[in-house]
Formats: C-alpha cells, sequence, structure tokens
C-alpha cells in the first residue's frame, strides 16, 4: 500500500460520455500522469458507455495515445450519445426492445480488473455513473458539459471555451449590427440552463439576454430596444439561449429524435430565428439570426479548461488512490473538493432514469439572485421580465 492512501490500485480506465467538449483530453492526460506516477496502469474504454458494454478499449499512456493532447479538442477515446445501457435499445427478431445490459457492464469490468472507473461527462453520464456505484462500481464522476448544469460544482470543464467562443461571435455581429442598423441575435447552446447565454451577453456587451430560467415578454424586449433608438442607438445584439421560451409558451423544439428510452430524444433549437422575426415586426429594424450550434462545443480548449481539466483529472485520480469512490470531483468555493454521487443525483434514484430534462433532475440551473443575473440587470441588459 502507497504511503498516504488506503486503497491499493492496478488498473484503473476512463470513459468519456455525452456531447464532445473542450478539455476531455486534458482530463484523460491528467489522470494518465498522475496514474503513471503512482505505478497504476490506465486505460480507456471507447466511445463511452457503449465502449464499456461492448468491452472495447485501449491502453492510455505518456508515451503512446496520451501524449500531446492537452491542447486538443474532442475526446481521444471518443465519446457516446444516447446510450444507457440500463435501458439500452436492441433489436430483436425485427422487433426494437429495451434491455437493462448493466451486468454485462460490471461483468466486464470484473473480469478485466479494472479497480476504478473515471465517467467524463454531464448530468446523464453521472446519474449512470451513480446507478453503476449502487450496483458495486468503484466509480469517480469527473463534471463536463458547456452548459454548466452539473449539480454540487461551480463550474464544468468545457463551459469556459463555449462562452469564449460565444463571446467571440457576439463581438463579429456587434460590429454588423452597429455597420447596418441591425438587430443581431444570436442562439447559443445550454439547453434547460442559461449559464452560457448570460455570461456571453455580459462578456460580448450584448443588449439583451433571453435565458431558459426567465421566460420572456417579447414586448418589453422590443421596448428596451425601442429605449435605445431613442438615444440614437439604432442597431441591438440579442443573445438567446436555445431553451429559452414566450412567457406562457414552450421551448420551440427542432427534432425529436427515436434515441430510446431513458436518453434525451428532444433537440431544441430555433428559437432565436423566431425572436429575431418578432422583433423585426415590433421595431421596424432588420432583424437577423445567427444559430452558433456545434461551434461553442469543439476547439481548442481555452487556457482557463485546460488548467481546470488539468485540476480535475489529478484530483479524480487522488480520489481514487485514498478510495473515495462513489464521488464527483468539484469546485466548491473555488477550491477542488468532492461530493457524493448521491447528492448530485438528488431525487432522481431510480436506476436507469434519464439524467437531465426531468422534473427529478438535480440539474443546476440560474437564479434570480445570481451574480450573473444580478449584473446583468445593473448593467442594463434586458431579461425580457
Amino acid at each position: 500500500m502507497r504511503k498516504g492512501y488506503f486503497f491499493m490500485l492496478k488498473k484503473v480506465a476512463i470513459l468519456a460520455n455525452g456531447g464532445d467538449c473542450s478539455g476531455f483530453n486534458a482530463v484523460i492526460r491528467a489522470i494518465v500522469k498522475t496514474a503513471e506516477k503512482n505505478g497504476v496502469e490506465c486505460y480507456g474504454f471507447l466511445d463511452g458507455y457503449r465502449g464499456l458494454l461492448n468491452n472495447n478499449f485501449v491502453k492510455l499512456e505518456t508515451s503512446g495515445l496520451a501524449s500531446g493532447i492537452l491542447h486538443r479538442g474532442g475526446s481521444i477515446i471518443g465519446s457516446s450519445l444516447n446510450a444507457n445501457v440500463f435501458n439500452y435499445k436492441v433489436e430483436e427478431n425485427g422487433q426494437v426492445v429495451y434491455k437493462d445490459l448493466s451486468e454485462q457492464c460490471i461483468e466486464n469490468v470484473k473480469k478485466d480488473g479494472f479497480d476504478c472507473i473515471f465517467t467524463l461527462g454531464g448530468d446523464s453520464t453521472q446519474k449512470s455513473a451513480r446507478d453503476f456505484a449502487v450496483r458495486g462500481l468503484n466509480i469517480i464522476g469527473v463534471p463536463k458539459t458547456i452548459d454548466n448544469d452539473v449539480a454540487c460544482t461551480e463550474i464544468t470543464f468545457g463551459y469556459n471555451t463555449a462562452v469564449t467562443v460565444a463571446c467571440e461571435a457576439i463581438d463579429r455581429l456587434h460590429s454588423t449590427a452597429e455597420t447596418h442598423n441591425r438587430i443581431m441575435c444570436l442562439e447559443v447552446m445550454g439547453r434547460n440552463s442559461g449559464w452560457i447565454a448570460l455570461e456571453s451577453a455580459i462578456a460580448g456587451g450584448a443588449d439583451v439576454a433571453l435565458i431558459p430560467e426567465i421566460p420572456f415578454d417579447i414586448q418589453k424586449v422590443a421596448d428596451a430596444i425601442k429605449a435605445r433608438q431613442k438615444e440614437g442607438k439604432n442597431f441591438s445584439v440579442v443573445v438567446v439561449g436555445e431553451g429559452a421560451k414566450y412567457k406562457d409558451g414552450e421551448v420551440v423544439v427542432k427534432h425529436v429524435r427515436d434515441g430510446g428510452v431513458g436518453v434525451i430524444n428532444t433537440q431544441l433549437g430555433g428559437i432565436g430565428e423566431k425572436v429575431a422575426q418578432d422583433l423585426e415586426r415590433l421595431t421596424g429594424l432588420v432583424s437577423r439570426n445567427t444559430t452558433l450550434g456545434y461551434i461553442q462545443r469543439g476547439g481548442t480548449p481555452t487556457a482557463y479548461d485546460r488548467v481546470l481539466s488539468t485540476k480535475y483529472g489529478a484530483k479524480a485520480m487522488q480520489l481514487a488512490l485514498e478510495g473515495k469512490f462513489s464521488t464527483l470531483v468539484v469546485i466548491k468555493n473555488g477550491k477542488l473538493d468532492y461530493v457524493s454521487l448521491e447528492d448530485v443525483v438528488g431525487q432522481n434514484k431510480e436506476i436507469g432514469a434519464v439524467g437531465s430534462g426531468t422534473k427529478e433532475s438535480n440539474a443546476k440551473l440560474v437564479t434570480m439572485d445570481d451574480d450573473l443575473v444580478v449584473t446583468a440587470r445593473n448593467i442594463g441588459i434586458c431579461l425580457g421580465d
């Protein structure tokens, strides 16, 4: 047993799950480097929980696959979407059925001799991580998502890069809006949370920020833009979170896919275009929308995300060496810490249930007393309420 530690590790494995984001590789690198320093072998399941189910993995070493990856976007071990192994979509005799295949995953881990699995992902990923922990696997989660909505942590890796990309887009749209006396709308990701929309609006000097947590009155938005016109400012920049909705309205859905039961099948999108059309009608100013889309997810991580991801990865491996399983690495009061996966899922205790987008979800949303909301109001950003 290593001095100062309580648990003997020989082999660990990493899986990356959910939508890609900048920082995946930096976390992987930090786990691998910390593992090697402590004589632990490190592996990576390919394509997230799907790789766990298929027992498809590769060895990760700083002299091999894990070399030169700090600055790279995406994930060198891939990632899976819509792979709820507790309720997995399969075809039998020409019929689609759903099966709990989690026991196969558990058997794979035992057969391979992995002492701990690191789950890099967001709300849904950590929900499955908790469910595996309940069934006896040693699990440590690392909070990933550009949406910044994982419970119990102040920030997720990938978020800062997404905000930075959105801010750069706002800067470019601002010059076009001012040149042509237009309203320029920017639709950003975030699903049911408005963190990206709100922070990028503040950073980019936008005039309006519409977020899912505050149903908006389009007339109040138009009035705010007209007030700017009276001041001689015949242009405005409006940031719209993809999950924002009109007062007494519903979210705008772009597509509903058949990914199976127990996964998120609703793809949001289109609210930015609707807002632009309505503002043109209400203000008389030409209005255009840009949907930033997947540009927010990919590419080189910011310096902030590289450091945050490295801190998360190293801390996750440290927790494993100390035998502190069934946990999620978090930032609490500005410092590295950890919490129980039970706290992360909150009341969403049903094995195999979807991790986000439900009333049971413990996803972290923007609250009205948050510093970002208070700041936005203080500097005159219209939130549509």
